[in-house]
């Protein structure tokens, strides 16, 4: 069950690696919607037919809850992103996990997509271009700070998946073009502080505790520098997924020891503590708004397998 408890978006990326590298342009695929892409005769999955709800473990927050239509469908919503000021949310959709990554690439609805809140409510969801016409590529694992996104790929002409960033420019994302992080640091999926000063990553690089591990890089002299293992946060089991609240005293990952759950470790003294669990069962990849208000992803299973994902906020009670 771990390899694909949340690991779906790097998982379904990664599988398509080798298989892009140096192909020719690809025949660009029909603009679906999120609606009509979904297999036939599918029924949205409920809260009430959820055999493994997320509860809260923290008298802070309340319960979860799933995120009204449109952002959830009867396919997958993952990796949710939330603005600082909770008007954008960034997600990640594919209509069906359970189908192949050849597919997704071509299927002209997987990708990444942007909802903007106005007035209590939130829009359809829209997909972000962020390839050249023609040209084959599987986005994912988005992060936003300020105009600019990072975000993995597996794309023509490059091997394995990689780390590339995007600008955005009057109400578009443009100019994307790869990260440039040192190959020897195996950055996974990513957050930054709203600084810009420190970036948090997991990986499987040597040195860890075991499994995934959160690692801390510094900018300095114009570069991210050797990355440190947050051993106060990591476990001999799988260790990942990080975010950095907005006043930079949370730190939020995924543990997944069997179903995933969230954890947090609080800045004391300038140090990171001792993590507590926050939400359970199913519960990954943290995102947060300014008011402490938390968004991340619940996977539905039945019988040991991934039906669906969708979007829960958790709403904190002392604002």
């Amino acid at each position: 069950m771990r390899r694909i408890a949340f690991f779906l978006v790097g998982l379904l990326i990664a599988g398509l690696a080798c298989s892009l590298v140096n192909t020719s342009p690809g025949t660009p695929a029909p603009v679906l919607s999120r609606a009509d892409s979904l297999p036939d005769n599918v029924v949205k999955i409920t809260p009430d037919r959820d055999p493994y709800p997320p509860q809260s473990y923290t008298e802070e927050y309340e319960d979860p809850v799933p995120l009204p239509y449109p952002i959830n469908t009867a396919g997958a919503e993952d990796s949710a992103f939330i603005t600082p000021d909770g008007s954008t949310l960034y997600l990640w959709f594919t209509p069906d996990p359970r189908i192949p990554p050849e597919e997704q690439l071509t299927d002209g609805v997987t990708g990444i997509y942007a909802a903007y809140r106005t007035n209590g409510a939130w829009s359809d969801p829209q997909r972000i271009s962020l390839q050249d016409p023609g040209k084959l590529a599987l986005d994912g694992c988005e992060f936003v700070l300020g105009n600019k996104m990072w975000f993995c790929s597996a794309r023509e002409g490059y091997s394995g998946v990689q780390w590339f960033t995007a600008e955005r420019q009057d109400g578009n994302w443009s100019n994307w073009q790869e990260a440039g992080f040192d190959p020897e640091y195996e950055v996974g999926e990513l957050h930054i502080t709203p600084d810009g000063n420190e970036l948090y990553f997991h990986s499987s690089r040597p040195g860890g505790q075991g499994g995934y591990d959160i690692w801390r890089s510094k900018w300095r002299a114009g570069a991210w520098q050797a990355p440190d293992n947050l051993e106060i946060v990591n476990s001999a089991g799988a260790d990942g997924w990080p975010f950095i609240s907005p006043d930079g005293n949370e730190l939020w990952f995924t543990r997944a020891a069997g179903a995933p759950e969230l954890w947090r470790s609080t800045m004391v003294d300038s140090q990171w503590g001792q993590p507590e669990k926050m939400f359970a069962p199913f519960a990954g990849e943290a995102s947060m708004d300014n008011r402490g208000n938390l968004y991340f992803t619940h996977h539905f299973y039945k019988e040991d397998r991934m039906l669906e994902a969708d979007i829960y906020v958790a709403y904190r009670k002392f604002q």
